[in-house]
Parts: C-alpha cells; sequence; structure tokens
C-alpha cells in the first residue's frame, strides 16, 4: 500500500488500467471494484509536507453516524476553522485521493482567508476516520453527514449560507453532495473533472479498452447540470494530472449562473495559491460575498 500512496499523477492512472486488465481477467468483478477502489482513492494516514504543523491549529471535530448503506457506525475525523462571526459563510471542503485532510491544510487557510469557516473532513480510510476502504458511494454518505454537521453549527437566528468546496476527486463529491441537496448557496470545483472514465481516455494509454471495466464512475458532469445554486470552476491552464480541458467541459455543462477561473500557470496542486485574486473577485461577482 505505500507503494501506492506514492503514485501521482499518469502512474495513479497507469496503475488503474493495468490493475483493471489484471483484474477483469484473473479474479473477477468484486475484487476488479475493490482495486478500483484502492487506485482511485489511495486512502492514507499520511499527511503531505509540512501541512501538519498549520492543521494542528486548527480544532478537530468528530461526525457521528449510522451508514445507510451499511448500517454500521462511522467516525469522522474532521478540521473546523471558524470565523469570528457567527454569521459567516460556511464552507464544506472535500479533499482529493491519496493524503488526510491535515494536507489540505494550506488550502484550508486560504479559504478562511478568504472570509469562510471551513469545515474540512476525511473520508473513511483516510487520516483518523473509520477504517474502511471508500466507494463512490461511501464518500458520498461521509460528504453528506458532514454538510449535515455544518447546518447544525449555524446559530437559528443567523443567516450563513452554507457553500460546497472540492477540490480533484473531492470536486466530484462535492458535485455529487450539491445536486442531491437544495439548502447550497454555491459550488466551487477546483482541479476536477467530468467523469473517471474521461480522465482516463485523457490519458496517452487511454486506448486500451477498459472504460466499460471502470465501476467508480465518478459522472460529475451529469450531475453538475443538476445543481441549482451558482457555480465556481477553478482550474490551472498548466494541471498535467487532470486536464484543463476537463475542467472547462465539467464548466460547460454548469447551468447559469457559472464562472469559470483558469488560472494561468496553476498545476494540480497550487491553482488557488496563484488564482486567489481572481477567485476572490469570481466570488464577489457570483456569490456575492466580500461586497
Amino acid at each position: 500500500m505505500e507503494n501506492r500512496i506514492r503514485l501521482t499523477g499518469r502512474a495513479w492512472w497507469r496503475g488503474l488500467a493495468i490493475a483493471g486488465l489484471a483484474s477483469a481477467g484473473l479474479i473477477g468483478c468484486a475484487s476488479l471494484d475493490a482495486q478500483q477502489r484502492r487506485w482511485i482513492f489511495q486512502p492514507s494516514k499520511n499527511t503531505w509536507g509540512g501541512a501538519a504543523a498549520l492543521s494542528e491549529q486548527m480544532q478537530s471535530v468528530w461526525i457521528d453516524f449510522a451508514s445507510a448503506e451499511s448500517g454500521e457506525p462511522v467516525r469522522l475525523h474532521g478540521l473546523w476553522h471558524p470565523q469570528a462571526r457567527a454569521d459567516a459563510p460556511r464552507v464544506l471542503y472535500l479533499h482529493g485521493a491519496r493524503w488526510d485532510v491535515a494536507s489540505s491544510a494550506r488550502r484550508i487557510q486560504r479559504l478562511h482567508d478568504l472570509g469562510f469557516s471551513v469545515l474540512a473532513i476525511d473520508y473513511r480510510g483516510f487520516g483518523r476516520s473509520s477504517d474502511a476502504l471508500p466507494s463512490e458511494e461511501s464518500a458520498a454518505e461521509d460528504a453528506r453527514a458532514a454538510w449535515e454537521w455544518l447546518a447544525a453549527q449555524t446559530p437559528a437566528a443567523q443567516d450563513a449560507p452554507r457553500f460546497v468546496y472540492g477540490h480533484s476527486l473531492g470536486g466530484a463529491i462535492a458535485v455529487r453532495l450539491a445536486s442531491e441537496v437544495n439548502d447550497e448557496a454555491g459550488l466551487v470545483v477546483e482541479a476536477s473533472f467530468t467523469s473517471i472514465p474521461d480522465v482516463y481516455a485523457s490519458m496517452s494509454f487511454g486506448w486500451l479498452p477498459l472504460a466499460p471495466l471502470i465501476t467508480q464512475r465518478f459522472d460529475a458532469a451529469t450531475r453538475i447540470a443538476l445543481v441549482k445554486a451558482p457555480v465556481l470552476v477553478v482550474h490551472g491552464s498548466h494541471d498535467a494530472t487532470i486536464r484543463p480541458e476537463l475542467g472547462r467541459a465539467l464548466y460547460e455543462r454548469a447551468v447559469t449562473p457559472k464562472r469559470l477561473v483558469l488560472v494561468e500557470g496553476g498545476n494540480h496542486h497550487n491553482s488557488s495559491a496563484l488564482g486567489q485574486v481572481a477567485i476572490r473577485e469570481a466570488l464577489r461577482e457570483l456569490f456575492g460575498l466580500g461586497e
């Protein structure tokens, strides 16, 4: 598993292709699904780089619920970084593959700097959350539980709008959540994609006939058309992991009002930092924040 955790970008998808062929030919459908879940999520207890120190300045919270899918108790670990103002806008941040929630501390801090009270969670299988091999369905359930926790933190007398923000794989999870609830004030998707089969097809080995074998499809393109709140899509022009064409295609499937911020020179990891000024302006124009 340690070797899988170190895989990035194209190596990640090459591994998915090899795993798909091997699993389909030798093991069977159930194992194929499990192998895809391992490669797509790469669940980890590890924290990337020097983010741990910054995350320790944020509050740890715990979200407990019973899984409707399995009936088992679930405990999610989250980081809560509130504003002093009780009526500050609130955002649920959903991270991508490979690292725990503490690894996103800098992105969480940037959202806080933009004026949000931020809740960020680890899905099952990540960090200090319940041990389990995550799936598209379980991650959606985890996001919904976190959304309800965030709603409970808003005093009844206060009008604090709630937003959903997802990075990379978390973008597809965010799109699904926003398509299934009706009380979000807006959706922000950074460095994300239209679907897992589309990402696979964009790779140099995407001609291999594996798309029908993909069980964890994360069909954000279909779901984003169901989102009724304003949508902001952020993507780096030099993102080599998820090509910017996929971010633009996702944007095109969203309904208005919507904005696309293409961060010149941004890659898969630094676009929210390089594009902070443009993102702030888009938040003001699209969501009326910071006015």
